[in-house]
């Protein structure tokens, strides 16, 4: 299978180059596999350029882990961390995808400073 680069997924998502998008959906369309870092560094741009907010975010991921095409790394990984992420937006979406990782590997408490992130079950404030 195929695998999406992040400037791929933005213009699926995005959809502001037509031309781009059009490529972005004809090369997707058999088939692509999305990893952990590609989905994160996408929220990212979405969050930082594009000033999409927390739930708009949220949209984004649930529009890719629901793509017909597209087979995101770890699906009940980005699931856990939707979850997490829509329930505390203020945390950042790749904070809980961090979170959600180190659980499927089993590698917990996830040692952090960030005073948000060690409220969630399987995080530690250092």
């Amino acid at each position: 299978m195929r695998a999406a680069d992040t400037n791929l997924l933005v213009r699926l998502i995005a959809q502001d180059d037509a031309k781009q998008a059009a490529a972005a959906k004809s090369f997707v369309s058999a088939g692509a596999w999305v990893s952990h870092l590609v989905l994160a560094e996408t929220i990212w741009v979405l969050d930082s350029v594009y000033e999409l907010g927390p739930a708009a975010l949220a949209t984004a991921v649930r529009m890719l882990l629901e793509h017909d095409a597209l087979v995101l790394q770890d699906p009940d990984v980005v699931e856990a961390a939707l979850d997490s992420f829509t329930a505390r937006p203020n945390l950042g979406f790749s904070d809980c995808l961090i979170l959600e990782i180190a659980r499927k590997a089993g590698h917990l408490p996830l040692g952090t400073f960030d005073r948000g992130l060690a409220k969630l079950d399987g995080a530690q404030k250092v």
